[in-house]
């Protein structure tokens, strides 16, 4: 069924992948968070204001959840980064995390940066790597250690080959001169206050290993044969949906991955879910609970304001989160956030 529900409907269509994640092949999210003693899922403040600029990107990645590439046109207007700045301004929130597609290709994304940082707020820059020596890019580098904005960046693993799989032929070796071009400036340097925080994903449908342990032999491998330093390394879970989804019915692994998902459900994970401190905004200025469902065109529950237009921080700040199956991707083992782990080994047992 599962496969047919693939070869009918295209899987780039949100109502059609959550046909599919509908299926009673486990229980469903809202059930094991009672079952469990961690529903209802609340939010508890708004501190990071996450905003898609748009899906334009110049890569194409087959893990990739918001399904962007080079030939993606969403991209966020003018007026509605000033709506999220109008927002940044009159509230509480101290994060502005941007993301794409390659946030960097927004042709806005210079002067939110630049005004973000005016209202003193934390600016964070989810870079792929490769648009940083990307033609008309080149002093991309310069302008983010300027601005002083911390960098995540997405590195799925330090073998060429692997990496190369998830990500396109070529894009490891570009991916690492552009983290000695972001080391040039102080990025990721321990002696420097400009974070560079790197992104692993699993190549396939398994979960991340230990965090801390990855770490170290990202850290020993990076600097070893390419001199290259950086901070943190944050482990995120493939969430099932959009290409990924598409790989797990086509290999015939859905059914286990996400009973694979479901088995390591974590409780301690669950109370720290990213979608209880962060509010995510689209391209278009729509309000999600996250970036995920944000893909999954699952906006915020009913009743409440539902663009960027009609924030009100008193009614979202403790707003009940909208949940899905997918969300047991965020739940699992030492669980899934933008910022990696959720619990520190041990705790996930």
């Amino acid at each position: 069924m599962l496969t047919l529900l693939r070869q009918s409907h295209p899987l780039s269509d949100p109502q059609r992948q959550l046909e599919i994640l509908d299926q009673d092949c486990v229980p469903s999210f809202q059930q094991t968070l009672q079952d469990r003693g961690v529903a209802p899922l609340r939010a508890a403040g708004i501190d990071v204001l996450q905003v898609n600029v748009g899906k334009l990107c110049n890569q194409t990645c087959r893990h990739c959840h918001v399904d962007a590439g080079p030939d993606r046109r969403e991209v966020m207007s003018r007026e509605t980064m000033e709506a999220c700045l109008s927002v940044l301004e009159r509230s509480q929130v101290s994060t502005l995390d941007i993301t794409g597609g390659a946030p960097e290709m927004n042709p806005h994304f210079r002067e939110f940066v630049t005004e973000a940082r005016k209202l003193g707020v934390h600016v964070i820059d989810r870079c792929n790597l490769t648009i940083l020596n990307a033609p008309g890019y080149e002093d991309l580098a310069e302008f983010l250690a300027a601005q002083k904005v911390e960098i995540i960046a997405s590195l799925p693993c330090y073998l060429e080959e692997n990496c190369d799989r998830q990500r396109g032929d070529g894009v490891f070796h570009r991916s690492i001169a552009a983290l000695q071009k972001l080391n040039s400036f102080g990025f990721g340097r321990p002696e420097s206050p400009l974070a560079l925080n790197l992104v692993y994903n699993p190549v396939g449908p398994s979960l991340p290993p230990d965090q801390a342990g990855l770490e170290a032999a990202y850290r020993d491998q990076l600097q070893s044969r390419f001199g290259v330093a950086f901070h943190h390394l944050f482990a995120i879970t493939n969430m099932p949906i959009s290409r990924f989804l598409d790989d797990l019915l086509q290999s015939g692994e859905f059914e286990e991955y996400m009973q694979k998902l479901v088995a390591a459900f974590q409780p301690r994970a669950a109370e720290g879910l990213m979608c209880r401190t962060m509010l995510s905004v689209d391209w278009q200025g729509n309000l999600f609970d996250c970036d995920f469902n944000q893909m999954l065109d699952l906006g915020v529950a009913e009743g409440l304001p539902r663009t960027i237009f009609d924030f009100d921080e008193a009614l979202l700040a403790s707003r009940p989160i909208v949940t899905r199956r997918h969300c047991y991707g965020c739940t699992a083992g030492a669980g899934s956030s933008c910022q990696g782990a959720l619990v520190s080994r041990g705790e996930d047992r």
